[in-house]
């Protein structure tokens, strides 16, 4: 029995770390199936989101100030426990003059029971050069 339920975490662990993925790497289309309808975003010193419709717009907003910069992760990873992921980043964002901003990222993603993104907390700092 225990077997059948291990494949079903590992089944899980799959399926959150890549919604939370898809979302610290604005590929955001992925990642808004899966986010409760009162979610809550605090991106720490900067801004607030409460409600999947405040949210899309934030990610919304987000993509069209990107759309012409080009992001290139020098660093990336996930990590899980329970219900929570966290990915810590570091990316380039190379904009059409060439200028490059380094920003550095923690981003905790607490997930409901249904692997619905219940809350995210976003840290980020633009550093030196990687």
């Amino acid at each position: 029995m225990w077997r059948r339920e291990a494949a079903a975490e590992r089944s899980t662990r799959v399926d959150i770390e890549t919604i939370a993925t898809a979302f610290s790497q604005h590929d955001f289309a992925v990642a808004y199936p899966h986010i409760s309808g009162d979610v809550r975003w605090n991106i720490v010193g900067a801004s607030e989101a409460h409600g999947k419709d405040a949210l899309v717009a934030a990610c919304e907003g987000t993509l069209a100030a990107l759309i012409a910069t080009t992001t290139t992760f020098t660093s990336f990873r996930a990590l899980r426990a329970g219900n929570t992921v966290v990915i810590e980043s570091v990316a380039d964002y190379t904009e059409p003059d060439g200028s490059v901003a380094t920003v550095a990222s923690c981003d905790i993603y607490d997930f409901d029971t249904d692997n619905t993104v219940a809350a995210i907390t976003s840290y980020t700092v633009e550093v030196g050069p990687a």
